[in-house]
């Protein structure tokens, strides 16, 4: 077993295509080839994170958070960031961090505040925009049907609860090859009028190489003509935060009790009251005050995540309860979905659950 076995599963789960562009993920430290002993799967990785792999014989380590954001210019072990990647270095452990591409994925973070919270009826909250795109390819018509499935077969095509959607146009493809052609269809040196049908398909960004792939090996022409063109629509099943429901309503107080005991977390800040009873609640893991606006605009009675600053309290404005649970409250469950996700197809190998808390904030 190889670390590329494990991560290529794992991204099947959270393509890092759906990561932010801001952010930094997949293998920061080590070599996709290399043999696994064990997989150690926690939600930062510190110094203490590291000897907690070699205590434990695994030498990968899968965590929320990347510990290399910014660009590294030194490794002189002057700050912690540093001093873990030396560490791993040393003792040939790797690093590989999902942060937002799992953030986006729509069985990811806030689907698993989502199932510990009991909310029903799920959906993404800010669905991603700039991950559809279109392929236009032109093929000779006896050859259509052939492209036109194998490009489904290798993904393209799915639109929401369908699949095999192509838009197809009929007209005359003309071309002439030079000497050093070989054509297909007419004689090098002379002009040639082709009966060909434009295929239009639409596919996520993460099966380009491999749709690619099933054109150029499908596609009888010596010389392909596509265009891929990125599309402004939305993805509804992938990104960030989620909005569900509860079985039934409960009022404000009661709401942020159980919130404060299903998500285990010493402190709840939220907004004013606004005598509300709580059935629809948006969530989202970890800093989330950008989303404020989205969870009034899906009229969600609540909306819990972390790092509200004081003056996003005020843009509640009467309309919905805000509550910020802490950073690592939110997140906390994220290491638990890992382990499970691997654990179903690793079934005989070592996946463990870091026993670290790396939770830097306390409350006295």
């Amino acid at each position: 077993m190889k670390i590329k076995d494990i991560t290529n599963y794992l991204e099947e789960l959270a393509p890092l295509n759906y990561a932010e562009d801001f952010d930094n993920v997949g293998l920061l430290v080590g070599n996709y080839n290399t043999k696994i002993n064990g997989v150690l799967v926690t939600l930062d990785t510190l110094e203490e994170t590291v000897d907690e792999a070699i205590a434990k014989n695994c030498n990968l380590i899968i965590s929320f958070h990347p510990i290399i954001f910014g660009g590294l210019k030194k490794l002189n072990g002057n700050s912690y960031v540093e001093r873990v990647v030396l560490k791993a270095i040393k003792n040939d452990i790797a690093i590989y961090a999902t942060h937002t591409a799992l953030d986006n994925s729509k069985n990811g973070v806030s689907a698993k505040m989502c199932a510990v919270l009991g909310l029903k009826n799920t959906k993404v909250l800010i669905p991603k925009k700039a991950i559809i795109k279109k392929l236009t390819t032109y093929v000779p018509v006896d050859n259509g049907a052939a492209v036109r499935n194998s490009l489904f077969e290798a993904g393209a095509g799915n639109i929401g609860k369908y699949d095999n959607c192509s838009f197809n146009t009929m007209g005359d493809g003309t071309f002439r090859g030079n000497e050093n052609s070989n054509p297909t269809l007419g004689e090098k040196g002379e002009n040639h009028t082709e009966k060909e049908v434009q295929i239009s398909v639409i596919f996520e960004s993460k099966n380009e190489s491999t749709i690619l792939n099933a054109l150029h090996k499908n596609h009888p022409y010596e010389e392909i003509a596509y265009e891929i063109v990125t599309t402004e629509n939305v993805h509804q099943d992938v990104g960030m935060g989620m909005i569900g429901e509860f079985s039934s309503a409960m009022d404000e107080k009661e709401f942020l009790l159980y919130l404060k005991k299903t998500m285990k977390t010493d402190c709840v800040r939220h907004s004013n009251f606004i005598n509300k009873k709580i059935k629809k609640v948006a969530v989202l893991g970890g800093s989330g005050s950008f989303a404020i606006s989205n969870a009034i605009r899906a009229k969600a009675d609540a909306y819990v995540s972390a790092d509200f600053k004081y003056h996003e309290f005020f843009k509640a404005e009467n309309s919905i309860l805000l509550a910020d649970i802490g950073h690592y409250e939110s997140e906390q469950f994220t290491k638990n979905l890992l382990v499970d996700y691997l654990t179903k197809k690793f079934s005989n190998f070592a996946i463990i659950l870091s026993e670290k808390s790396t939770n830097p904030i306390y409350y006295i």
